[in-house]
């Protein structure tokens, strides 16, 4: 019973500590803000709100192409040949820019078009947008992060947005029982349902990853109470891949969740394992999860990946990133270029080859062919050759193909990626090169029935913005911390005796 006891009052010693550490961390970061002159998140984010009201009637105009970002969202009209674009960030070295600006691209026009209406979402990244073809088309736009210019605080959403594209319309949609506030989830629809899974919450003094599973109807506008069944659960992350097919399946793989290695040290873990998660054939809320090994091609350990489903039940992923190991305390960003697919019917991996084709002319040759009853069937998976064999000697002149490299999306994490009659497009996303961080606007498109070369639709430019080196600020920010070192070891001393009464 003693014993007992004594476990209790260490618990609570150990939860007044967590809590003195929470205020001691808080007054610093607010006499930091008040040094810079940065007002409290909370505030700016409810100024931002209001400015969204004040928004009387719908405005559009055409205009250049979106700024360099990353962390937005990309999606195609669920009817029109049309590309929607909304919300994201820009990071320059030194401030950070947040955006909830919506495009729309006119894919037969090649044309940009800035859309503004009343009372939408205030801005932000890290979100998630989906489209569905309900009463004449809708995206629906769920949670999301807002950071301050100084990225040293975070604010995260938790509010689920309806954007009605026959009339412009934003709608913010008031259901209880929803997830908590979050950003790096993902969501799909599938089966007139929202899925929304993972993600995590920051605010700069603690974070946390989820595992968790929401389900909202789209014809009740409620959130779902499920049943979440299964073995084995995916672990918590965010970033991740998610997909659903035809069938009801969702599928989640990858993805990156951040844990405490020791003290002010933390590690970054990629993951390579993927899920399903099986809708109960009788009860519309019962789900169960099941793990699953894909066959075929075995892509790279990857996060930030940018994907996308197509309507032939294939989704397409490209880039993404792995943290490699440096020392102790510093790690080095990995990242892809590849192009892969993965069958949703089949569960089998590809990896996709884009290349450009030339034909250059070969030399004539006298060749015998044999008879005419045979033939010879090949195939490089994207031409079909059936070669018949004529009676007659005759001499060939003709064209070979030759595969080459061909320009394309260069590798990089977050970009937009979706699938629109066919072709397959990707738009910014973010590469880093040693201290520096490039944010892109560039833009491709590639036909997937014959992977045969990338489009150019906007070129990249290394040059479109400037990085500015944060050194002083970090300099300033560092005296800062010494300033409060002293503090901050009185404080440790008064906690440690908590713990151990």
């Amino acid at each position: 019973m003693g014993k007992k006891d004594k476990n209790k009052k260490k618990g609570k010693g150990a939860e007044k500590t967590a809590m003195k550490t929470d205020k001691k961390l808080a007054a610093k970061q607010k006499k930091l803000l008040s040094k810079i002159g940065e007002s409290d998140i909370a505030e700016v984010v409810a100024q931002l709100e209001a400015e969204e009201t004040r928004i009387k009637s719908v405005q559009e105009a055409v205009c250049t192409p979106p700024s360099p970002r990353s962390n937005f969202t990309f999606v195609a009209h669920p009817d029109k040949e049309e590309l929607i674009l909304f919300g994201g960030e820009f990071f320059n070295g030194q401030k950070i820019c947040i955006y909830n600006d919506l495009f729309f691209y006119n894919i037969p026009k090649a044309e940009w078009k800035m859309v503004k209406s009343p009372s939408g979402p205030a801005p932000r990244s890290g979100h998630q947008m989906v489209s569905v073809s309900t009463d004449g088309g809708q995206l629906w736009v769920f949670g999301g992060e807002h950071a301050s210019p100084s990225q040293m605080q975070f604010y995260h959403y938790k509010d689920l947005w309806c954007y009605r594209l026959n009339n412009k319309t934003w709608e913010k949609v008031n259901a209880p029982n929803g997830p908590s506030a979050r950003s790096g989830h993902r969501m799909v629809a599938s089966k007139k349902k929202l899925i929304v899974f993972g993600g995590f919450h920051d605010n700069n003094h603690a974070y946390k990853y989820f595992n968790d599973v929401h389900v909202f109807s789209l014809e009740s506008y409620t959130w779902l109470k499920v049943d979440i069944g299964g073995a084995i659960l995916p672990p918590p992350r965010s970033g991740c891949c998610i997909a659903a097919n035809t069938d009801g399946k969702i599928y989640v793989w990858g993805g990156y969740t951040k844990s405490s290695v020791k003290k002010d040290i933390d590690r970054g873990v990629v993951h390579t394992d993927m899920h399903t998660l099986i809708p109960d054939k009788c009860e519309a809320a019962k789900f169960k999860w099941s793990s699953l090994k894909a066959t075929g091609y075995k892509p790279l350990p990857r996060s930030s990946v940018g994907f996308t489903v197509s309507a032939n039940n294939r989704a397409y992923c490209f880039g993404g990133v792995m943290d490699t190991e440096e020392d102790e305390e510093d790690v080095k960003g990995q990242f892809g270029d590849e192009l892969s697919c993965l069958d949703l019917t089949s569960n089998q991996w590809r990896l996709l080859e884009v290349e450009k084709r030339v034909k250059e002319k070969v030399e004539s040759s006298e060749v015998e062919m044999g008879d005419s009853s045979t033939s010879t069937t090949t195939s490089d998976g994207i031409f079909t050759i059936t070669v018949g064999a004529p009676t007659v000697t005759k001499s060939l002149f003709g064209l070979k193909p030759k595969l080459t490299a061909k320009p394309g999306p260069t590798a990089r994490m977050n970009p937009g990626m979706c699938v629109c009659k066919g072709n397959l497009y990707v738009y910014g996303g973010i590469y880093e090169d040693e201290d520096k961080q490039y944010t892109y606007n560039d833009f491709y498109s590639v036909d997937l029935h014959k992977l045969e070369e990338w489009k150019v639709l906007i070129k990249n430019d290394q040059n479109a913005h400037d990085w500015i080196d944060s050194g002083e600020s970090d300099s300033e920010n560092s005296d800062d911390d010494d300033d409060m070192s002293d503090e901050d070891s009185e404080d440790d001393d008064d906690s440690d005796g908590m713990e151990t009464d």
